[in-house]
């Protein structure tokens, strides 16, 4: 498993994207790595485990894409 500062270096900076002074976070080399979203996803799992849940919510387009992945791993309704 990838560690953590393993995927934090896989999210890319760009600066003044979408205007300037924003710096917009780039996931796209997560999604394309499977190993690193594999991981990205186990992590999350672990900050989860043992509580109680009952479903996953998925705020905007990243939410949908690791909460989708989230729920199943942890056999969840999304």
């Amino acid at each position: 498993m990838k560690s953590l500062q393993e995927i934090s270096a896989a999210v890319r900076d760009i600066p003044d994207f979408p205007k300037k002074g924003i710096v917009f976070k780039d996931i796209t080399p997560i999604l394309l790595d499977p190993e690193i979203f594999e991981s990205t996803i186990e992590h999350l799992a672990q900050v989860v485990t043992g509580k109680k849940i009952d479903v996953i919510c998925g705020i905007e387009s990243r939410g949908f894409i690791f909460g989708a992945a989230l729920a199943l791993r942890m056999g969840l309704a999304f």
